[in-house]
This record gives structure tokens, C-alpha cells and sequence, in this order.
């Protein structure tokens, strides 16, 4: 299943498992067909592997930044060092740039609050929520993957395809 190719050309084969992998790292679950299921599985297996070995990779960097007043203020700020920049860069290249959305009920400066000062909020769910969480599982398990599941679900009506669920453990 791992050269399935699901069939679609490539072009559109790839831009279905992107959007799958992204929908998956956003939500933690999709419910797909098994061959779409198993080829989803693995390439975000991969992103969050690349995650993991590079997360901690930070340095602190002192800038310059105008104060409230006009002044120039020295401030220290976490920069990615170059293994965390360089994997950011290759999720980034493959994952869809998904944006946060407003809850039910929540106003606009609430919201606003809420996501400022974060551009890629997918990317910085993977690195700050996933990486942490899955390279702890690793290390209490001794062993690193199997960051999903796939569930069965049985057949789908209609055409009889093999439905299954695939989410983050």
C-alpha cells in the first residue's frame, strides 16, 4: 500500500494525501477509505517523526525592538536553530497552510487575542503539541512511531469500499 496509487494521476493523487495529512494533523482524525487511509498513515508517521528529532533545536537571540515610547529596547527571543528551521521548512513545503478558525460564540477581540503573533498556526500545533507529546511517549515507551491508528470501519454503501478511520494516538 505504500506506492498505492489511489487511482488518481500524481498530481492530483499528491494533492489528496496533502490535504488528508493536513486535515489529520489539524483535526487528529479522518474518516477516508483503507488504500487512502494507509498512504495518510504514513506520511504523517514521517512528518512527525521529523518534528520530534528536531524540536528543541532553539537559540536564544538578543534584538533590538522600538518600545512604547519610540525608545530601542533589547529583548531576548527564541530563534529555531538550524535542524528545527530546516525541518519547519520541509513540513511547511507539504502540509496546507491551515488557519485557526472563531469558535462558537467567541467575539472578535477574543479571537483576535487568541491567535496573535501565530502565522502558521499548523505548523506551530505540530511542533509545540505533537513533538512534545509523542518524543515523551517515545521516551517512556522505549520505542519511537506508531504515533497512529487505523480502524476498520467495514464496507461503505454504495460502492462497497472499505472505509476506515485514521487518527492520532
Amino acid at each position: 500500500m505504500a506506492n498505492d496509487k489511489l487511482g488518481r494521476p500524481s498530481k492530483e493523487r499528491k494533492a489528496l494525501l496533502r490535504g488528508q495529512v493536513s486535515t489529520l494533523l489539524w483535526n487528529g482524525k479522518i474518516e477516508t477509505t483503507l488504500a487512502k487511509a494507509k498512504s495518510t498513515a504514513r506520511i504523517a508517521e514521517k512528518i512527525i517523526t521529523l518534528a520530534i528529532n528536531s524540536y528543541e533545536d532553539t537559540t536564544k537571540v538578543v534584538k533590538e525592538v522600538k518600545g512604547a515610547d519610540g525608545k530601542k529596547v533589547k529583548q531576548e527571543v527564541l530563534n529555531d536553530g538550524p535542524k528545527k528551521l530546516a525541518a519547519r521548512r520541509k513540513i511547511m513545503s507539504y502540509v496546507y497552510d491551515l488557519q485557526e478558525q472563531r469558535k462558537e460564540k467567541e467575539s472578535k477581540e477574543t479571537f483576535k487575542a487568541r491567535i496573535e503573533g501565530i502565522n502558521h498556526p499548523l505548523i506551530e500545533k505540530i511542533f509545540n503539541v505533537y513533538a512534545p507529546k509523542y518524543a515523551q511517549r517515545a521516551k517512556d515507551k522505549g520505542n519511537a512511531g506508531g504515533y497512529t491508528r487505523i480502524t476498520k470501519l467495514g464496507a461503505r454503501r454504495g460502492d462497497a469500499a472499505e472505509v476506515a478511520i485514521v487518527e492520532l494516538i
